[in-house]
């Protein structure tokens, strides 16, 4: 192996702005969404998914915005991590940039064992309920994942192509044709109230959904964690999260309206494991249905890599900044990525994937944490989203544009991020919140360990905001 630096810097311009975008898609992984999360949504808020999706959708779009302009200010791989902690507060920052990387880490636990039923569902049907089939082909998926991720930039977004067009192509058709199959004779007849906010029963029912909404988006927000090896690294992230986001808006709400005219909720709930596999046995028959089963394994395999590349950019630049161990700030000199911080995730994801396959009471914990990646998404999000609010606060009444971008919109995405967060505690269990809290209150730990121990820079620097006419800032109007 070649010898790693201490420090380096990550490959520059290797990133295009359709790659932004298919990396921001792949992140939030329509399919595996779709797959796994429909049968809950419906379930939560009945025939008002679409709604939920919807207005969700909307003030997530504010997020976008918020990482848009943010990274107009500054292109940093750790995001949201160092927008905030530079903006609003360093604590606030490192925890997070913590929230995201526990968040990620669980999912990929979580992700890894689907990978692999999925997987054994194709090519060894009888083994996709084996608990140790499983586990191992879904480990040796991890494995090749992380092994491609360390490899370098450029290999990850090629075979990110790969997968995430068969996958779009996939999903694109099968939308199409089962809206023209059930359009006529569905088993829901369709109405508008689907997207009506007014038809949820109640207000915690709207929570519920939204919540669960939002972990269908989580993701997109991969583009900016690649915004240093991105070419344009101030505009062209910020552009293809919003271009993929708007992609996979539309795909959410295709599948979902599909789903509720082709299928009772009965059925939903019978096919709760995987919708897609079901549908495409009513679309193509018992042989091609499996054909969705594909498309779902891609993009599970996909966001398993988006998800990866999200945590190392993060605990690199974290390193870098030395809140962290500096040693996660090494780049690799031949394959210019933080291979250490690949490879120490790996070790830790796998052996919480093992253990909670394997044993009881860390399978509990982990479907606890599982559960409430939601909060710690939206602990995130709002932060980021109120950070661009602080940053640009001299420039938010100067014009209409940078009232609504600037202001309104981050400002509604905040506002509901915290009212759901907070408003779904109460409805989750004790354990579920104590674990999904509880992982980022431990950051409270590294945080101050970095802040006195360390004594990082990080946390003694001022605060930074736009200055209207300062030299080295460009005005973030010109952004769209």
């Amino acid at each position: 192996m070649t010898e790693a630096k201490s420090s380096g810097q990550l490959s520059k311009n290797s990133i295009g702005l359709l790659d932004s975008a298919v990396m921001a898609v792949a992140g939030s992984a329509p399919a595996y969404s779709i797959a796994a999360t429909t049968a809950v949504l419906i379930g939560a808020v009945g025939m008002q998914a679409p709604a939920a999706l919807l207005w969700c959708g909307i003030p997530m779009f504010g997020v976008v915005m918020a990482f848009l302009y943010l990274g107009r200010w500054q292109a940093n791989s750790g995001a949201s991590y160092a927008w905030v902690g530079r903006a609003l507060s360093a604590d606030l920052g490192f925890l997070s940039g913590w929230a995201l990387i526990v968040s990620a880490t669980v999912f990929m636990v979580a992700g890894s064992f689907p990978a692999g039923s999925v997987t054994l569902d194709m090519i060894a049907p009888n083994l996709s309920n084996n608990l140790t089939a499983v586990t191992i082909v879904g480990g040796l998926w991890f494995l090749l994942i992380s092994f491609l991720v360390m490899l370098g930039i450029q290999i990850t977004v090629r075979v990110q192509w790969i997968m995430s067009s068969i996958e779009m192509l996939i999903l694109v058709v099968s939308g199409i044709v089962a809206l023209v199959k059930y359009g006529a004779h569905p088993v829901n007849a369709f109405h508008w109230s689907w997207f009506s906010p007014t038809a949820f029963s109640s207000g915690s029912v709207f929570v519920a959904g939204a919540l669960i909404a939002t972990f269908y988006y989580w993701g997109w927000d991969v583009s900016a964690n690649l915004n240093e090896e991105t070419k344009d690294s101030k505009r062209i992230p910020g552009l293809g999260a919003a271009i993929g986001i708007l992609f996979t808006f539309a795909m959410f709400e295709l599948f979902t309206v599909a789903t509720q005219l082709s299928m009772s909720e009965k059925t939903i709930a019978a096919s709760s494991a995987n919708v897609l596999q079901q549908m495409g046995v009513q679309l193509y028959g018992p042989g091609w249905g499996n054909i969705m089963v594909l498309a779902v394994a891609l993009s599970t395999i996909a966001t398993l890599e988006t998800t990866l590349l999200q945590v190392t950019r993060t605990l690199f630049s974290m390193g870098r900044d030395g809140v962290i161990s500096g040693r996660f700030g090494a780049v690799h000199s031949k394959w210019k990525t933080p291979y250490l911080a690949s490879i120490v995730i790996t070790i830790l994801a796998l052996v919480l994937f093992v253990l909670s396959n394997f044993l009881s009471s860390i399978s509990a914990v982990m479907t606890d944490a599982i559960n409430a990646i939601g909060l710690q998404v939206v602990f995130y999000y709002g932060l980021a989203s109120l950070a661009v609010i602080f940053y640009y606060r001299k420039l938010l009444f100067q014009s209409i544009g940078n009232f609504l971008f600037l202001f309104l919109w981050p400002t509604v995405a905040a506002v509901f991020l915290i009212v759901v967060g907070v408003s779904d505690i109460p409805s989750l269990n004790g354990t579920t919140d104590a674990v999904g809290l509880g992982l980022i209150a431990i950051g409270i730990i590294p945080m101050l360990w970095g802040r006195f121990k360390k004594r990082a820079a990080f946390y003694s620097e001022r605060r930074q905001h736009f200055i209207p006419g300062a030299p080295a800032q460009e005005d973030p109007a010109s952004v769209v």
